[in-house]
């Protein structure tokens, strides 16, 4: 059963963002979002087999500069994907964009630039779909400035979705989930957000978020964007003129400082997977739920779930890439041609040739 088994009571009313699911209240030293918990916390037993559910960039539909969300208020978008999420024992992804109901675009205009503005009444869509933790460290976070910033915050927080990445908010989430505490951190290559190429303050971050939790996660949000980036480089990407990240030297840096699992978004494309010292890396999971704005044809439109089974010392047992594929307007749908997981195989083999991994036709992954 769903890990909030007995914690879903029904619904209450959410000034800000429509109506927010309640869930249980926090357990004595349960930490609110970005607050410190005890530290020296014992790991719990290594034998305990724990499923994670991670996915790319979610912008649900925008208001901005015109009107463009899906039919049915949004409550089809995730029909096909909620089962897998809502199974996993935590489940993340990547909130592309402000959740807000107005204010004026941060962005100047022009061909590479894009504003994307959420209602606050989906916010709801996101807990029913299953997430417990979002990022916010990417380029569409401030899309409207600080209060866009805040609206999407105060509307997570409603939903009891924890979230990090924006510089000066808080730096990590930790939740305890199943009586296993989570530890949530994210980074990106915008000056507004806790930065991938910031090495010191990352390892800081991580290695203060490891004596907090039992797993920890870290997501990112970095690379150069398009089809014609879907290899995975070795040292720094640089786009539209932007360092965009060393995402290989970033990842194995998170792992070095103590996380168990580290997932990517930012180039719209799925990227290779590897393992690093036994801990599970996804370099970009691509665009997951982005029914409108974002271009969805050919691999764009790919947009896979990667649901992997770590031991309790966050090592890595077994994967399954869940193949789903976008249409403008509909999001995201099951593939029964499994193209992207065909397509991370394809990828991983070319790009990180020494990875431990073997990735069956199915989508399932394996240590070599």
């Amino acid at each position: 059963m769903r890990k909030y088994l007995g914690i879903l009571l029904g619904l209450a009313a959410c000034a800000a963002c429509g109506r927010a699911t309640e869930r249980k209240p926090a357990s004595e030293g349960e930490q609110a979002f970005g607050v410190e918990v005890q530290e020296g916390r014992e790991r719990i037993d290594s034998g305990r087999v724990i499923t994670v559910a991670v996915v790319g960039d979610i912008m649900m539909g925008t208001t901005y500069p015109s009107v463009q969300l899906p039919a049915n208020g949004g409550r089809d978008l995730f029909r096909d994907a909620a089962p897998v999420l809502q199974r996993a024992d935590v489940a993340c992804g990547n909130l592309e964009g402000a959740m807000a109901d107005g204010g004026a675009s941060t962005k100047r205009g022009g061909a590479n630039s894009y504003s994307f503005r959420m209602p606050t009444s989906y916010a709801p869509l996101l807990t029913e779909a299953g997430f417990d933790f979002l990022s916010l460290a990417n380029n569409h976070a401030n899309d409207f400035g600080p209060a866009g910033i805040a609206s999407t915050e105060r509307c997570l927080q409603e939903q009891g979705i924890g979230f990090a990445g924006i510089k000066g908010h808080p730096e990590t989430s930790v939740k305890e989930i199943g009586g296993v505490r989570y530890g949530f951190c994210a980074f990106g290559h915008n000056r507004y957000t806790l930065r991938t190429q910031e090495t010191a303050e990352v390892q800081r971050i991580v290695r203060g978020l490891r004596s907090q939790c039992d797993i920890l996660i870290v997501s990112f949000h970095g690379g150069a964007e398009g089809a014609r980036f879907k290899h995975l480089p070795n040292g720094t990407e640089t786009f539209l003129g932007e360092d965009r990240g060393d995402l290989r030297r970033f990842a194995r840096t998170c792992i070095d400082a103590g996380a168990d699992l580290v997932y990517g978004h930012g180039p719209h494309v799925v990227r290779a997977i590897d393992l690093y010292k036994g801990k599970f890396i996804a370099y970009s999971l691509g665009n997951f739920c982005t029914p409108y704005g974002i271009s969805v044809n050919g691999v764009n439109a790919y947009s896979p779930i990667i649901e992997v089974k770590i031991d309790g010392r966050g090592n890595f047992l077994e994967g399954q890439i869940h193949s789903l594929v976008q249409t403008r307007g509909i999001g995201p749908r099951t593939d029964a041609g499994n193209g992207p997981a065909r397509e991370i195989k394809a990828l991983t083999e070319a790009d990180v040739p020494q990875a431990a991994l073997s990735i069956g036709a199915d989508g399932r992954i394996a240590r070599k």
